[in-house]
């Protein structure tokens, strides 16, 4: 037996029903839908679980909490990627400067974001390290270590 001779049982597979395809097929003119109607109609059937026939949804009912989205002219969050202490004593033992692009590619950051550094291990080298953002407690690690920390600015 070989792999094209494989095939399924005696009964095991059915024919898809082709509707539309003319008059001889037996599923023409109206292909199977009837006649006019809602359901007829391409595009014509509703979620059953939303539509409850012209009453307002149970969705518009229900009374609304929270947040409903971002107040407009509101100016969105920043979102950084992050760099602990301890990742910074792993990959750069030896101290100096640390900049975003280092930590690229030491791969201690995948994106091109803003890079925050947080206080989490501790340090024993001097880094001179440039940064967008930094935690209080990770610029006083770093003083204490003999080293410090650089913020760019925003737009740079």
């Amino acid at each position: 037996m070989k792999l094209s001779e494989l095939r399924p049982n005696p009964g095991a597979t059915k024919r898809k029903k082709r509707v539309g395809r003319g008059p001889s097929s037996g599923h023409g003119k109206t292909a199977t839908r009837g006649h006019k109607g809602q359901k007829s109609r391409s595009g014509g059937t509703k979620n059953p679980a939303k539509h409850e026939g012209g009453r307002s949804t149970l969705l518009m009912r229900l009374p609304k909490r929270g947040m409903q989205g971002q107040v407009p002219g509101a100016l969105p969050r920043t979102v950084y990627e992050v760099v602990n202490l301890k990742d910074l004593a792993r990959k750069f033992p030896e101290g100096g400067e640390i900049t975003p692009e280092a930590l690229v590619e030491a791969r201690l950051v995948r994106r091109k974001l803003p890079v925050k550094l947080l206080a989490t291990g501790e340090v024993s080298a001097a880094y001179t390290v440039r940064v967008h953002a930094a935690s209080k407690a990770a610029i006083a690690k770093i003083e204490a270590a003999g080293g410090k920390v650089e913020l760019i600015a925003k737009g740079a």
